[in-house]
């Protein structure tokens, strides 16, 4: 909710033009500004959709832009639903759960389009984005959660990032990691252990992470927190331990983690082990995956799956091709690669993704893996020094991209095809634009909602060397 500080509020009746990259709508309203020209006054309204004539209050409305939510919905977009989650007009976890999933999935294909369109690319090449087929929720299988200052335990308040929604339900997580978190609250509760503060750095409990695998089932917990468990603090962390284990037989994993440092994210300084193992298992497209408190996996497997299954498609890989895998991560993508080709190289900055990556690869009986963890053109240059030119690259950057320099290393590889999977359109349109020069035509792009009811939206790709 946006927070009011100021006696001066103004009523603008506002019509929203455009959607912004957050999901928000906007629009603008002209204010009188004594006897002058009327100023322009652009506004920033979650939880609107475009075409929509809404009722705004603006507090201290001088400044050009401001952030505020509808008071009243005078005309409604006809795609407008009542949003299922009761803590939707507070919670910032969600953005779209008023507009129907339908229209969801027409908006993000249309994104897609538009940052193709901004690159000069054929926008006839975008798909119809993939949606889920049964039931856009309960669809993560990873959620953190934050513990406010006053004994709050759930999501950041739309808009005020210091203060936090105390939290029941969250429609988007499975039913069993929301009651493991409010097993955590009660607990905290009960003994009135202080939150942590941001803006005073001081209190013990910071955020809680829970994994459950929708395949195996098991469960991971982890709490961060400011102090080590041990003295009195640890005779309540044994009282936690118990009601956990009693409550989920699947509960193969308890952490506790000590972070001190004033960065707000889930790091841990200290890892203490409280019960079972420091990872669970998960399996996707058929393939076993351990995952530790801070692996990078896919948090909507069924949904990536079909990311593993078009790239598979789009490569069409030959059992005699030799491909690389870059920013592989613990291998999502490798595994699967590795069975339809000779031999798969690997390559990824993280050093404990790539372990995690070789471990996988043991785990599921395959041979024909090397992985290699190094930053993506030294790589690149030792795999061609071995194998020479591979037949076959895949990548699956960051939110950031690949960027320049990485994409003209890959395009002056040569290889006969280059499947890209992106988690940003916006990026991987700036990114294929390298290719071109290097005589690299983009083939297809197909949109896949990995995260319904909100702005992100992945794509997979394929792009052919015709020159």
């Amino acid at each position: 909710m946006v927070k009011i500080d100021n006696d001066h509020i103004e009523t603008f009746t506002v019509t929203i033009d455009e959607l912004d990259n957050k999901g928000s709508g906007r629009g603008h309203a002209l204010r009188d500004h004594g006897g002058h020209k009327p100023r322009k006054l652009n506004l920033a309204v979650p939880q609107t959709l475009r075409g929509e004539t809404v009722t705004v209050e603006v507090p201290n409305p001088t400044r050009k832009r401001a952030n505020v939510l509808p008071k009243e919905i005078v005309t409604a977009n006809p795609d407008r639903v009542t949003p299922p989650c009761p803590h939707f007009s507070l919670c910032g976890g969600c953005v779209w759960q008023h507009w129907s999933y339908e229209a969801q999935l027409k908006e993000k294909t249309d994104f897609v389009k538009r940052e193709l369109e901004k690159n000069d690319f054929d926008t006839a090449l975008v798909k119809d984005a993939i949606g889920m087929e049964n039931n856009p929720f309960e669809y993560r299988n990873k959620m953190e959660f934050t513990f406010g200052k006053n004994g709050e335990l759930g999501m950041h308040e739309l808009g005020n990032f210091r203060k936090i929604i105390d939290i029941n339900t969250c429609l988007i997580a499975n039913n069993e990691m929301v009651d493991a978190m409010l097993v955590v609250s009660k607990w905290a509760r009960k003994h009135e252990l202080p939150g942590y503060d941001k803006e005073n750095h001081t209190g013990l409990l910071r955020h809680l992470m829970v994994r459950r695998s929708q395949e195996t089932e098991e469960m991971m917990l982890a709490v961060f927190a400011t102090e080590k468990p041990e003295g009195e603090l640890k005779s309540l962390i044994d009282e936690l331990i118990e009601d956990l284990t009693a409550g989920f037989d699947n509960m193969k994993s308890i952490m506790w983690m000590v972070n001190t440092d004033i960065a707000d994210r889930t790091q841990s300084e200290d890892t203490h082990l409280l019960h079972g193992r420091d990872y669970i298992h998960d399996v996707m497209y058929g393939y076993k995956y351990r995952t530790w408190f801070d692996t990078f996996f896919q948090t909507n497997p069924t949904q990536a799956e079909k990311l593993v299954e078009l790239a598979l498609e789009m490569a069409d890989a030959k059992e005699h091709e030799r491909m690389i895998d870059l920013f592989c991560g613990v291998g999502t993508f490798s595994l699967p690669f590795a069975r339809k080709v000779k031999e798969l190289a690997g390559i990824e900055i993280v050093e404990s993704s790539i372990e995690s990556a070789k471990r996988n690869a043991v785990d599921n009986g395959i041979d024909n893996t090397y992985f290699l963890a190094k930053d993506a053109r030294r790589g690149m240059d030792e795999i061609l020094e071995t194998w020479g030119t591979p037949d076959l690259l895949m990548l699956d950057p960051p939110r950031s991209g690949a960027g320049g320099k990485v994409m003209r290393r890959i395009a002056r590889l040569g290889t006969d095809r280059v499947v890209y999977v992106s988690c940003n359109p916006e990026t991987f349109a700036k990114d294929i634009t390298w290719m071109r020069e290097f005589g690299y035509e983009l083939k297809t792009v197909q949109p896949v909602d990995l995260f319904p009811h909100t702005v992100h939206v992945e794509v997979v790709s394929l792009l052919v060397k015709t020159k």
